[in-house]
């Protein structure tokens, strides 16, 4: 594909996309969420930040050894997010209510029900499963990376150290084991019941009833079951989320709602990108031929140069010789004509 053919096309696209509706993509098609998904109740009164659940993350997901040891909680003094090598941090905070006894919460995918990742994502690497567990096909991602631009907790990561092959990474909720029958990794690990998986109507259920039982030790909210349209990862806690750095600002709408207007304000964008995507397919290829030519051209021009160059020097070679065997049977003649001349004048 020429240059100017695939402006050509990039023009119509772009024409189309501003005199017709908006672009479709992803971000039209809202997750409904599936009620008898599952999902993981985290009551941060029961955690007592030993990052056992960190390092069942990082053992069940294969994930590179950290620098600092899991067993080592000094790091719990820094606030963290999670990276492409590690899908969950605990968090610690200082407790208002008795400065004794610090606060610690865990930070992970939220597993949202209609989540914003997906939703603005225009490759659909992004999917809801019924499960509960939001997973990610690096097969067909682009790299736009407008997932961690939409996502209202900021979580998903990027590889930026892989520089031919970089994942967004973020957590599975252990989606293979899930279908395996078996327990997420960081639930299975956690010591004090700070984690419990089930159904998602179920840890509601139970998360009301810790409440109402005990409304002196929690807060009367249960931060997941509303926010951003609900989330599989459900909290309770003993004080207001926002002093444990969660955003209580989100709002009950489903991402959707917010990241398909935004989507349309940039039809174009969408509309372009499988042509620029199969134009710069075409024109690396089509420079890739170029370049195969050329090569091929140069090398046929190194063996016929080089061909001359021996023919050449054969010539010459047999030129020489020829000389050579010339100037020796003169010599020899005239050696011949000497002794014969030599005899005669002494018989």
């Amino acid at each position: 594909m020429s240059r100017r053919k695939f402006l050509g096309l990039a023009g119509a696209a772009g024409a189309s996309a501003l005199i017709g509706s908006s672009a479709h993509s992803a971000s039209n098609k809202h997750f409904e969420g599936y009620p008898n998904s599952f999902g993981v109740l985290h009551d941060i009164t029961l955690c007592v930040g030993c990052r056992s659940c960190e390092a069942a993350c990082n053992r069940v997901n294969e994930l590179p050894q950290p620098d600092v040891s899991f067993s080592d909680v000094s790091v719990l003094e820094q606030k963290r997010r999670t990276s492409s090598d590690a899908f969950t941090v605990v968090n610690k905070h200082a407790n208002l209510k008795n400065s004794k006894v610090p606060i610690f919460n865990k930070i992970q995918c939220n597993h949202c029900l209609e989540p914003a990742c997906a939703s603005v994502c225009f490759v659909k690497a992004f999917k809801k499963t019924e499960q509960g567990p939001v997973l990610y096909d690096p097969s067909v991602c682009v790299g736009c990376r407008y997932c961690m631009v939409a996502c209202p907790f900021d979580i998903p990561t990027y590889e930026y150290d892989k520089a031919f092959t970089p994942r967004v990474r973020k957590c599975t909720l252990c989606y293979p084991r899930i279908i395996e029958g078996l327990l997420p990794g960081c639930v299975e690990s956690c010591p004090t019941g700070a984690l419990k998986f089930g159904k998602r109507d179920d840890l509601i259920k139970i998360a009301r009833d810790r409440i109402s039982k005990k409304p002196e030790k929690y807060i009367e909210h249960i931060y997941g079951e509303h926010e951003m349209g609900g989330t599989s990862w459900l909290y309770l806690s003993g004080v207001p989320f926002k002093q444990l750095g969660m955003r209580e600002d989100l709002g009950i709408k489903p991402a959707p709602e917010y990241t398909a207007g935004a989507l349309s304000g940039v039809p174009i964008v969408v509309g372009l990108w499988p042509v620029l995507l199969t134009g710069i397919y075409a024109m690396t290829k089509r420079k890739e031929k170029v370049a195969d030519l050329e090569k091929k051209e140069c090398v046929k021009e190194a063996i016929e140069k080089e061909k001359a160059d021996a023919n050449a020097k054969l010539a010459k070679a047999m030129e020489k010789a020829e000389t050579d065997k010339k100037t020796a049977i003169d010599k020899a003649v005239k050696k011949a004509l000497e002794e014969a001349s030599k005899a005669k004048v002494e018989g």
